[in-house]
């Protein structure tokens, strides 16, 4: 395998990737030549398809250097060497192109373990399952360098935290003592790290110097999305803050809003009992350490705990812990809803992560939040515990993400919500803090659009337990099929206990005759 000449490369643009295969003059087996001509001309780069000429003239070796093995050799073990020529449309001027580089390392490394499969099955004893077995299980030592630095960067700060006021009870006693008509202001926690040095400390992890393409692309798009998590803790409380934030979740498009709309438009659940009983934080603490200890007693070594504190909205967890704000309310009828979508979604897939060979798995693979939020919503549907007004709230935060996208401010936002949509005053306000914290967070669409994407998702899976072996993001799913064929990732730790019940299999066989969201919430009382 060699390098072509600069000059002879192509000098269209884009440049289509180009081969020269050298193949022996004598007994060349034309039908492994014919599978290996199909795969290289797959090769893709820049949306332009390879280009390949084939020679019959046994130079196997690149120009001016030796056979790297023996002909003799070859000949006695009854052997076949083949030379590849590639053009260097990843050089320009002697000096390399860096994305046009790592672009065909990634799909010429594909290309090859094709060929050795093929060659694998097609002409020796040895007959691998995938070719993805062909790929390396040792993890080198610039990659376990470059996952322990971005593993600490994450670690060192919590977005979430960072953009979640700690005054949110007084905020909404003064906006409701004026009438709902101003805006009210918000106070956060003390930044606990300087975005500037971190970020310096991110770009001298040696991901450069990562070989394996796969694992490559997973570290180049997590020290992207560390940079912009950065600069959004930078910009907290500026208008800036809104734009990385659109940058980092995307968008509300014309599909999802059209959901969320129509989900709004659904009738209500049956109204609550008045009388009902609300479960306090220490009690949702108590039930919450009850399921923690579950899991434990299946795998000891599960180190998340549960937190009550007073600097917390809500519940969350964080880091693997399960956060409980001290002033928290949870009906009995939504506690396993609530566990299972914290404990038994974010706190497992963060141990699960941590079982895994390579941090990113629990501190979390660029754009994990999305699945994580799809699959934890989902964990409510087949457990029993999602409703119709649960839906309308995740609808109301997406209407929210698209009001401030459209420079709508607090107030109208929040009179969007209460007057058009019909939500009580409080939770209006709750919705409209969420998406307002910060400067602008718009994470909030991502619980409905994550629940759309893994609906599809979940109910093509023969296996879903991939989904659970950490933090992951639902387009990494192709690159971690590869690695779990490459036994790079380990089999799960812990898998949500709701999995094994009758009514949580029934729910899903449901769902797979008509994976939609629309048939989901119309299965909802």
């Amino acid at each position: 395998l060699w390098a072509g000449r600069e000059s002879d490369a192509e000098q269209s643009a884009p440049p289509a990737p180009a081969f020269h295969l050298h193949a022996p003059s004598h007994d060349a087996p034309e039908k492994f030549l014919e599978r290996v001509e199909n795969i290289l001309q797959r090769v893709s780069l820049r949306r332009q398809q390879a280009r390949l000429k084939i020679s019959f003239d046994d130079a196997t070796a690149a120009p001016t250097m030796a056979p790297p093995i023996d002909a003799g050799f070859i000949r006695q073990h009854h052997g076949l060497t083949l030379g590849l020529e590639v053009a260097p449309l990843y050089r320009q001027g002697g000096q390399p192109l860096p994305y046009a580089l790592r672009a065909l390392r990634r799909e010429l490394t594909q290309a090859l373990k094709r060929i050795f499969y093929r060659y694998s099955r097609d002409c020796s004893h040895y007959q691998p399952r995938h070719y993805h077995q062909l790929g390396s299980q040792a993890l080198s030592k610039a990659l376990l360098e470059s996952d322990r630095q971005l593993a600490r960067i994450s670690e060192r700060f919590d977005l979430l935290l960072h953009v979640t006021p700690i005054n949110a009870a007084q905020a909404w006693r003064e906006f409701e003592q004026a009438n709902f008509s101003r805006t009210p202001q918000f106070h956060y926690r003390p930044r606990s790290a300087d975005p500037a040095l971190l970020k310096r400390e991110l770009y001298q992890a040696p991901l450069e110097r990562i070989k394996d393409p796969t694992l490559a692309d997973l570290f180049y798009a997590k020290r992207e999305e560390l940079d912009r998590q950065l600069t959004l803790l930078n910009d907290r409380n500026t208008p800036n803050f809104l734009y990385g934030s659109m940058q980092l979740f995307g968008q509300v498009d014309g599909e999802l809003l059209d959901a969320a709309d129509h989900l709004i438009q659904l009738a209500a659940s049956p109204p609550a009992d008045p009388a009902a009983t609300k479960l306090d934080a220490h009690a949702l603490a108590a039930a919450a350490q009850q399921e923690l200890d579950h899991y434990r007693a299946i795998d000891p070594s599960l180190a998340a705990r549960v937190e009550v504190r007073d600097d917390i909205t809500g519940i969350l967890v964080s880091h693997g812990n399960f956060l409980i704000g001290s002033d928290a309310r949870v009906s009995k009828e939504r506690l396993a809803a609530s566990l299972h979508h914290e404990i038994g979604t974010h706190a497992l897939t963060y141990h699960n992560g941590k079982r895994q060979p390579l941090h990113q798995f629990y501190a979390g693979m660029a754009g994990y939040e999305e699945l994580q939020e799809g699959l934890a919503v989902l964990a409510e549907y087949l457990c029993g515990g999602l409703s119709r007004d649960r839906l309308q709230l995740l609808a109301a935060r997406v209407v929210a993400v698209e009001s401030i996208s459209s420079g709508a401010g607090f107030v109208d936002t929040f009179e969007r919500l209460h007057e058009a949509y019909g939500l009580r005053p409080f939770t209006a306000f709750t919705v409209t803090m969420r998406v307002f914290r910060g400067g602008g967070y718009t994470k909030d669409m991502i619980y409905l659009r994550g629940l759309m994407n893994v609906i599809k998702q979940i109910t093509q899976e023969e296996n879903p337990e991939l989904l659970y072996c950490g933090k992951i993001a639902l387009d990494q799913l192709p690159l971690l099929r590869e690695l779990r064929w490459r036994e790079v990732i380990k089999p799960i730790a812990l898998k949500p206990r709701y999995f094994d019940t009758p009514e949580a299999r029934q729910r899903l066989e449901l769902l797979k005759q008509n994976p939609t969201l629309a048939a989901l919430a119309g299965s909802l009382s």
